[in-house]
């Protein structure tokens, strides 16, 4: 069985085509499930609002497209399921507005995301005196697995992407295994898991999410994984596969996961 578990829709402001445009590649890709993650509304400032996210008075509009979706994806024998890629960060005033979004609403599926580049994590980096490139990974990772013991979140999106969109100009795992082994404990304690996020091969990185390294750590601590190709266009669906399902065989991980109805569904690579 093969799925998908992060695709976005153009509610986001930065995505192309419908959500059954999306289903449709799906089948001709032969993927059995798939899972729309689009950005949760976080109606203040600082979270990059215009062009990233929907509004809140939105959301019903994106369960109407997801489910017009489903109906499609029956059709073609694609499972559809709805989540959102909710937001990570180190506020709890901030957070308590997410939550109303997340405990109001039935999703499937949630991701957990540190988007850096905010200008809201900007400042945060700044008040806590991370001025060096490695200051700021340390912090972002630390920030990571304080999110993850949060519990909000069945699965931690991108957990590298740090390493992209010009907040550090540097970044090597290994100068930072202690604080990257803590947020890799921290998934294998509360029973979560992490993605693999295949759309760093389109970005300034051309290397999967997380970094081949941090993979090896992941294995050998047995962290359990989801998969996403982070589509933003119906032709980026299971973008990548080709390479890293071989990847994941060679580091040693054994099964794939998805959520339906929040339950964790563990499915082995081989099939």
């Amino acid at each position: 069985m093969i799925f998908d578990c992060h695709m976005h829709t153009g509610l986001c402001g930065h995505a192309q085509g419908t959500p059954s445009d999306y289903v449709e590649w799906a089948a001709r890709k032969r993927l059995q499930l798939v899972t729309f993650t689009c950005h949760i509304p976080m109606d203040m400032g600082g979270f990059g609002n215009y062009g990233i996210r929907m509004k809140e008075m939105q959301l019903p509009q994106y369960f109407q497209i997801v489910d017009k979706a489903r109906k499609t994806g029956d059709k073609l024998g694609v499972e559809v399921l709805c989540g959102i890629e909710a937001e990570i960060f180190p506020d709890e005033r901030i957070m308590a507005l997410m939550d109303r979004i997340l405990q109001g609403n039935d999703f499937d599926f949630i991701l957990g995301s540190l988007h850096h580049f905010t200008s809201l994590y900007k400042e945060r980096l700044r008040l806590v005196g991370a001025g060096t490139d490695f200051e700021k990974v340390e912090t972002y990772f630390q920030d990571l697995a304080t999110g993850v013991h949060s519990g909000r979140y069945h699965s931690i999106s991108h957990p590298d992407v740090i390493r992209i969109y010009g907040t550090v100009s540097h970044f090597d795992p290994k100068e930072h295994e202690e604080s990257i082994r803590n947020f890799l404990q921290a998934v294998v304690d509360t029973d979560i898991c992490m993605e693999i996020n295949t759309s760093g091969f389109i970005k300034e990185c051309a290397q999967v999410h997380p970094d081949p390294v941090i993979l090896d750590w992941a294995s050998e601590m047995g962290v359990n994984l989801t998969i996403g190709s982070d589509s933003h266009n119906p032709q980026s669906v299971g973008q990548f596969y080709e390479i890293v399902l071989p990847l994941l065989k060679e580091k040693g991980f054994t099964h794939l996961h998805y959520h339906r109805g929040g339950k964790r569904i563990a499915v082995p690579l081989e099939s």
